[in-house]
């Protein structure tokens, strides 16, 4: 099978969130499979910066912009088809949005080509010899290719669109998508249109061959009104092309026996090697204080999706537990600074980094005692797999993939590895870490989780 895998961020080139770890690591595993797959992306300054030599395979214009196909790889090996287009990648900034935060006023067009270009590798004019039998999509950046490729003449690569986080859509005025040339009868509301609007993600959804997305209780969820954002009668209407296949984790870059990025390494029969990394992650935070005070760790982007304002709402209540914080990542500006805040009014208790960093990302995993995942929603999650290999039992929202990952199940404690609740409030965030420092405070009680994660 050959396989083109088009997506719009790839770790560690590019990466925004778990889509660029999927992008990473699912080529990776097909390779080792056999399967002839290929990774299209798009050539950001950091792209071409990591092969400066790739020579060019083809030369071509789409709607109007000179693009080039430069042949690479990526550090697995999996052959990488660099699209090179530098007045609409090589830009400071990152994939979707510039240094202030605010989206690229030309995203249209730019996954618009990113998009036709996959389309195009898929068809009888594609200026390769080589040509997948499928077009594996991701997310909206590259979701108009379904639409493009059903519209092309002669042969077609079959197409797949995975949905890694429905509440990205990728919605544009129709003025904005004019130059886009897409077809007049996919614009209706049978096709990409979307409350007056037009929707990348909904043209992959209503023209891909087969949708999947990232976990099986996300598949449900999504089809009903609480979880669709607008797209539940479209998904419900496609019931039968949809399936939910759980995302897995690279288990050869997140395996705390052989990380690169931690000071001590350790495995399921060493837990004691914890110790020395969550010394280490206090005092990269400025954390004081016994190191038998739990410390509570979540990585993440800064948005109320990840639950970031219900963690900060409770800090008071958790610092009483007692129970130390470690925050990483970026995001919202609003929650930075309710961030910042927070960590002035209680300097023992909060630690915080704001941005993304790959080292600290790994040494919070094998620091921190217990993750914090409050998600509102979760397609999947990524950190509650990483930080169950590391140890690090989670503490999680029962939703999406978090359920279908983390064991918590009253009847049989045995078989545990975090902890869930069932809804998310301050409260409930509490008495599960109230639940959760009680399970730490029992040492057998404690490794069955780690162990069993």
């Amino acid at each position: 099978m050959k396989v083109l895998f088009a997506t719009p961020e790839c770790a560690p080139l590019v990466k925004t969130g778990g889509l660029g770890d999927v992008s990473a690591a699912l080529p990776a595993a097909l390779h080792a499979m056999g399967i002839d797959v290929r990774v299209l992306l798009p050539g950001y300054p950091s792209v071409k910066k990591a092969d400066p030599k790739a020579p060019e395979i083809a030369a071509f214009k789409l709607l109007g912009h000179q693009v080039r196909i430069l042949d690479s790889k990526l550090p697995s090996g999996v052959p990488l088809l660099i699209l090179d287009a530098p007045e609409l990648y090589e830009r400071p900034g990152g994939p979707y949005q510039q240094d202030s935060g605010d989206d690229w006023t030309d995203n249209a067009i730019r996954f618009g080509v990113l998009s036709l270009a996959a389309a195009v590798l898929g068809t009888d004019v594609s200026p390769l010899a080589w040509r997948p039998g499928v077009v594996h999509c991701n997310d909206w950046p590259t979701a108009l290719a379904p639409v493009f490729l059903k519209s092309a003449s002669g042969r077609c690569a079959a197409s797949l669109v995975t949905v890694h986080n429905l509440a990205f859509q990728g919605v544009f005025p129709y003025s904005e998508i004019e130059p886009l040339a897409l077809p007049a009868d996919a614009l209706g509301v049978e096709g990409l249109e979307f409350y007056g609007k037009v929707s990348f993600l909904k043209g992959g959804l209503v023209y891909g061959d087969a949708i999947n997305t990232v976990s099986p209780t996300y598949a449900r969820e999504i089809q009903t009104p609480e979880l669709g954002f607008g797209m539940d009668g479209v998904l419900r209407s496609r019931a039968k092309r949809l399936s939910g296949i759980l995302n897995g984790i690279d288990m050869a870059l997140w395996d705390p026996a052989t990380d690169p990025w931690i000071p001590s390494r350790y495995g399921a029969s060493s837990l004691q090697g914890k110790l020395a990394n969550k010394r280490a992650l206090k005092e990269r935070l400025g954390l004081p204080g016994p190191d038998d005070i739990p410390l509570a760790a979540i990585v993440s982007r800064l948005t109320s999706q990840k639950g970031i304002d219900v963690i900060v709402d409770a800090l008071p209540e958790l610092a009483r537990i007692p129970v130390q914080v470690a925050i990483v990542g970026s995001g919202e500006h609003a929650l930075v600074k309710r961030i910042g805040e927070a960590q002035r009014n209680l300097p023992r208790h909060l630690g915080s980094f704001i941005g993304f960093d790959e080292g600290l990302a790994h040494l919070v995993e094998a620091g921190a005692d217990m993750f914090l995942m409050p998600s509102r929603f979760e397609p999947c999650g990524m950190n509650q797999m990483y930080s169950q290999r590391y140890g690090t039992p989670p503490i999680a929202h029962a939703t999406g993939g978090l359920v279908d990952t983390v064991v918590d199940d009253a009847s049989d404690p045995s078989r545990d590895t975090g902890f869930l609740m069932s809804e998310l409030t301050v409260e409930a965030l509490v008495e599960a870490v109230k639940g959760a420092v009680a399970a730490h405070r029992d040492p057998a009680r404690w490794a069955r989780l780690q162990a069993n994660g």
